[in-house]
């Protein structure tokens, strides 16, 4: 595994406010076996070493191990030592301009990293800054962990300068830890395939096979379905919300809104129609429910459910613009 050497600068100077040094959470029998096991198997990677008794410690971060649907998944606490961390502000990628170049394409394979963001070396300051505690004694990451600030600027950093040529050619997006290879013919598509495959060989990283698809016409991505020059809604990720009654707090609001205004495009009118929704999230506005509001929620969630795809313009041929005489 390579990358380049992530730098954690934080914003405050030593010693360090007892909030960057806590000590471990308590854990149950099955959490604490299953932190031992994760813990095992990072190690194993190289991800992680043991901290040494010997060794002096300025910083520590608890774990948790929440369960659910019968599956584990580590979650370190680093919330205190991200509001110490100076912001990376790297350009993050758009997903409408993301959207727009997929829909250009008639092939498409996505690839998700295995563990994407721990091919991200840390520099030796970093890994200091980088030490979990548990019960059964303290950990310092070699590698980026998922959950501290900066981590998807730091992996687009990486990736970007890796695939560079790819980039700048428009038929490889990469969007966090997914990498998008977009073609016309199916000979591109495994020149293209190819070529991104042996620089993933070459990185000695790992892709996960059960999140990869490959050379499809049809695909899902971003809460969109790409078809060719079409682009849609995926309605299963909309299922469970558009069942719920009208909300009856504003925060429930602002939820509803905020994923509603993420399809905002596929909705005519969406601002002007959804007005008397948008008061509800005023502060200084009394939640009331009336008709109106419970009209125009209804029509929302028909307007999501029936929302049409949208054709994206062939950029290769000529267009014709039509203009009314004054």
């Amino acid at each position: 595994m390579i990358g380049h050497g992530v730098d954690i600068i934080l914003n405050l100077e030593k010693p360090y406010p007892p909030l960057l040094r806590r000590p471990a959470y308590p854990d149950s029998p099955r959490a604490r076996e299953g932190l031992e096991v994760h813990i095992k198997e990072l190690m194993d990677l190289g991800v992680l070493r043991k901290v040494g008794h010997n060794e002096q410690v300025e910083v520590t971060t608890p774990v948790s191990m929440p369960w659910h649907n019968g599956k584990s998944r580590r979650v370190g606490d680093f919330r205190a030592l991200n509001t110490y961390t100076i912001p990376d502000r790297y350009s993050k990628p758009r997903t409408h301009e993301t959207l727009t170049q997929l829909s250009q394409a008639t092939l498409l394979t996505a690839m998700d990293a295995l563990e994407g963001f721990h091919q991200n070396v840390l520099t030796d300051n970093s890994k200091k800054l980088l030490r979990i505690i548990v019960q059964c004694g303290m950990f310092e990451y070699l590698r980026m962990p998922f959950d501290i600030e900066n981590a998807p600027s730091h992996y687009k950093r990486m990736m970007n300068t890796i695939f560079q040529e790819e980039l700048s050619e428009g038929w490889l997006i990469i969007y966090i830890d997914d990498s998008i290879i977009c073609s016309e013919t199916w000979e591109s598509h495994l020149s293209r395939l190819e070529r991104v495959l042996q620089k993933i060989v070459q990185l000695s990283t790992k892709i996960s096979l059960k999140k990869c698809y490959f050379a499809f016409s049809e695909q899902k991505e971003l809460g969109h379905v790409v078809f060719g020059l079409s682009l849609g809604i995926e309605k299963n990720k909309l299922a469970a919300v558009l069942l719920k009654p009208m909300p009856q707090a504003m925060k429930e609001m602002q939820s509803f809104l905020g994923l509603a205004g993420y399809y905002r495009q596929h909705i005519k009118d969406f601002a002007r129609n959804l007005k008397s929704l948008y008061k509800l999230c005023d502060q200084q506005t009394v939640y009331e429910i009336t008709e109106e509001r419970v009209k125009a929620y209804e029509e929302l969630k028909n307007c999501l459910l029936n929302a049409p795809f949208f054709l994206r313009p062939d950029l290769k041929v000529p267009f014709k613009l039509y203009i009314d005489s004054w």
